[in-house]
């Protein structure tokens, strides 16, 4: 394991100080009572301060909405697995023998939430400048190529989009009700995507972004389903 432990951390580019928070980062809930979740929950929070505050300084021409889109393209379960995959991050994991025999190491879900945990634990070994320098190259080639046209469309073009492309039906979208004022009235829309059994809400001050809302809150779901 130890090489296994010096290889992923040259994949890295960050030395442990104390390789036994590396040992942690890279336990799975099934191997130990004492395993990653908190870690993967501190690796969270720091991925996407760390992306949004580069996100932010990159394009000051964006709005919050193309940000925000731009972000979900990176921190998602998919993307932070294929990350995770790159870095073999796989074969250093510690599990138990239910998910050994499942193959769990390639599973995308302990894929993603052992990369969140490895962050975690870059923060506590050397603070935040030493995790944001490793965030920072891991996802160097990612963050290069964020902007494509697919990225900036609004969510429901890319919903339509992403179940076209699965051979679905178009979702349904429905105005549930309408409360505030009549010149001041506020949108409860639904979006339902009745082939996935996913169905999702949103709340605006108009027909249309309530819609969009709806729509951004189904992507959300299917990306970390």
């Amino acid at each position: 394991m130890s090489d296994l432990l010096y290889r992923l951390q040259t994949a890295l580019d960050y030395r442990f100080r104390n390789t036994q928070l590396l040992w942690l980062a890279l336990t799975h809930r099934s191997a130990d009572s004492n395993n990653n979740e908190r870690l993967e929950f501190l690796g969270d929070a720091l991925l996407n301060a760390v992306i949004s505050a580069e996100l932010f300084a990159k394009y000051p021409q964006f709005e919050e909405g193309a940000l925000t889109r731009l972000r979900a393209s990176l921190v998602n379960q998919e993307a932070l697995a294929a990350v995770a995959q790159h870095l073999n991050l796989g074969e250093c994991l510690r599990l138990g023998p239910g998910e050994l025999k499942s193959g769990g190491h390639r599973r995308s879900s302990i894929l993603a939430d052992a990369l969140e945990a490895v962050c975690g634990a870059v923060y506590l070994d050397n603070g935040f400048e030493s995790v944001r320098a490793t965030i920072l190259h891991l996802f160097e080639r990612q963050l290069i190529a964020t902007v494509s046209s697919g990225m900036l469309k609004d969510p429901k073009t890319q919903l339509q989009e992403a179940l076209q492309a699965r051979g679905l039906p178009l979702p349904v979208y429905t105005v549930e009700s309408l409360t505030g004022e009549a010149h001041r009235q506020i949108f409860h829309v639904s979006c339902l995507v009745e082939a996935l059994q996913v169905h999702a809400r949103g709340v605006a001050g108009s027909r249309r972004s309530a819609e969009q809302e709806a729509a951004k809150n189904v992507l959300e779901m299917l990306a970390n389903d």
